[in-house]
């Protein structure tokens, strides 16, 4: 019976319910069925941290599967600056007051496929730079100096918050939105990022407004969501959503 069957698989972790999900339709059903069923509360509750199931930071996940979704996309402990880390929550980046130097982080997965979306928001001061976009896992997350880490080389590509410039292979790409008096960014505000691995272009979206395609001709490789930061003590968030709504 399938809540039976919910019981049970209540009780495992997630490497043990994708192999699950493939041994007969009605598996995959119970599984996947109800995003909100006791299966994905129980591995929330095992999974993730009090603070980031209590606090709004994945407010705008509909369902118990979406924030486990979320936290496997989460930053990589293991993937940035050293003198960054990644706070209990399991998806703020705590940049420590290092002088003279720039750091970055890169997300634990990354597509060569598919239409992704994701969420960013700077929790204190921008400083002179403070940059968001994507990256291969070629490009660097150090670097000294307080330089536009994202978009310094031709492996990643990224808007500067403070200026506004959209950042590519060391050079300045032009301004972003393309507008007269764009608005500057404010600290708390999330910003939407929209990855279109099909059509090979990266586009932003504030609060309910789509500003616009940053960058077209993105390399079919593999690119990960990234940050890059100077401000000491500076918190970066970063929410993986899925796949972005169209309209």
């Amino acid at each position: 019976p399938s809540r039976v069957l919910e019981l049970v698989f209540s009780y495992l972790e997630l490497s043990e319910l994708r192999s699950c999900a493939l041994v007969c339709k009605h598996w995959y059903r119970c599984l996947h069925g109800d995003e909100n069923s006791e299966v994905w509360r129980s591995l929330c509750a095992r999974s993730l941290a009090e603070e980031a199931l209590r606090t709004d930071i994945l407010c705008n996940l509909p369902s118990y599967k979406a924030k486990i979704r979320a936290f496997q996309h989460a930053f990589s402990t293991n993937d940035c600056s050293r003198n960054v880390y990644i706070k209990k929550n399991g998806f703020t980046l705590h940049r420590n007051p290092i002088a003279q130097s720039t750091d970055g982080a890169r997300t634990k997965i990354g597509f060569s496929e598919g239409r992704h979306a994701w969420e960013v928001w700077w929790e204190g001061p921008l400083g002179t730079v403070a940059v968001i976009g994507i990256a291969t896992k070629r490009a660097p997350m150090q670097c000294q100096g307080y330089v536009a880490l994202l978009g310094s080389d031709d492996q990643s590509w990224g808007w500067n918050l403070v200026d506004n410039n959209l950042l590519h292979n060391g050079e300045v790409n032009g301004s972003f939105p393309q507008c007269n008096n764009a608005p500057k960014y404010q600290i708390g505000e999330r910003i939407r990022v929209i990855l279109d691995m099909e059509d090979k272009t990266l586009a932003f979206e504030r609060g309910y407004e789509f500003l616009g395609v940053a960058f077209r001709g993105l390399p079919k490789v593999c690119l990960y969501p990234a940050v890059s930061a100077v401000y000491g003590n500076t918190e970066v968030t970063l929410v993986y959503l899925g796949k972005p709504l169209d309209g």
